[in-house]
C-alpha cells in the first residue's frame, strides 16, 4: 500500500529524461550570464582597461 503512494511525481514521458543536479544548473545559468554580457559590453569593458 505505502509503494503506491511513493508513485514518481514525474510524468509518464518525462521519467526516462535525466535532469542535471539544481546547482549545475545555476552555475551554468551564472557562466552563460556573465559571457553574454563579456559579449554585449565588450567595448564598455575594455574602454575602462585603457
Amino acid at each position: 500500500m505505502t509503494e503506491d503512494n511513493n508513485e514518481e511525481l514525474r510524468p509518464r514521458k518525462m521519467r526516462g529524461v535525466a535532469f542535471p543536479k539544481a546547482k549545475y544548473g545555476a552555475i551554468i545559468a551564472v557562466i552563460v550570464i556573465i559571457v553574454v554580457n563579456l559579449i554585449y559590453y565588450k567595448e564598455t569593458i575594455f574602454s575602462f582597461l585603457k
